[in-house]
């Protein structure tokens, strides 16, 4: 048993228990992956991370993702709650206003302006339609028709998800998905409606990996962004909500300055103290 610095915080909310909830273990280089993996089914969150010394030249530290049912390359909502996590437990990194994390998918840039971090959305490792046996398969997941459906597209960006564009935000709230008939697909739904506050309401459902719906789904938008800015259906500055189902009022915050997309929101500290592992 080792004992470890532990923070839980809430992610894409400037509140607690209003977004997304992650486990954050500090200095986990003394532990296996099994250990890993078995705090993560106990927590029972979407995520909970691990922070360790990095690996590679540039980074200023290295995380470890794990959902209650696998373990990813990347996410988004775990990259912005272990990048504030890290410099709350006094992580210099090694330029200024800037935070680079290593993960499964390589490094990735985060930003600090005020009291927002953001990341820089990872390019799509696979885009395009699905073919129509996936499709019709997150159709039935869904309990929707082809109809209802405005588009669709692979936003694959670590984590394999499927997004599925309907007409609007009372058709995405109104899901009640079969989960079983999902199996291992990872679906991301979106409308794109400007209701005065926010420009897109998103749901994402993940129950694959033990995560039914996810409240906040950082690596989802940013492959939505991806897709949808890139494509000019969005604009180049928005802000998305999700968690709604949920009972949550999660924040997604979208920028596009040149090249890069950045993807932000507000981390809510929860409970700060240490962990026995």
């Amino acid at each position: 048993m080792s004992t470890h610095r532990f923070h839980q915080v809430d992610v894409f909310a400037d509140q607690p228990t209003r977004g997304n909830p992650l486990a954050v273990v500090h200095d986990a280089q003394a532990l296996d992956e099994a250990t890993m993996a078995a705090f993560a089914r106990w927590t029972n969150l979407s995520e909970t991370t691990f922070l360790l010394p990095p690996t590679e030249p540039g980074a200023d530290y290295r995380v470890r993702i794990f959902t209650p049912g696998e373990e990813l390359p990347f996410a988004g909502h775990p990259t912005l709650g272990s990048a504030w996590a890290w410099l709350a437990a006094g992580g210099q990194p090694q330029e200024d206003g800037f935070v680079v994390q290593q993960c499964g998918i390589g490094l990735v840039r985060l930003r600090r302006s005020g009291g927002r971090l953001a990341f820089a959305a990872p390019p799509l490792r696979r885009s395009g339609p699905a073919d129509a046996a996936t499709l019709a398969q997150a159709l039935r997941a869904l309990g929707i028709t082809s109809d209802e459906v405005v588009d669709h597209h692979w936003v694959s960006n670590g984590p394999e998800w499927l997004a599925l564009r309907l007409r609007s935000r009372a058709a995405v709230l109104a899901l009640k998905p079969d989960v079983a008939a999902m199996g291992a697909l990872k679906l991301g739904v979106v409308a794109v409606e400007d209701d005065g506050e926010t420009a897109a309401e998103v749901r994402a459902f993940v129950p694959g990996v033990g995560v039914p719906e996810d409240p906040v789904t950082g690596s989802l938008n940013a492959g939505l962004a991806l897709w949808l800015v890139g494509s000019g259906v969005l604009p180049g500055r928005y802000v998305a909500a999700q968690g709604t189902a949920l009972g949550r009022t999660g924040r997604v915050h979208v920028e596009r300055d040149g090249d890069t997309i950045w993807i932000g929101g507000e981390v809510a500290p929860c409970i700060a103290g240490s962990v026995e592992l």
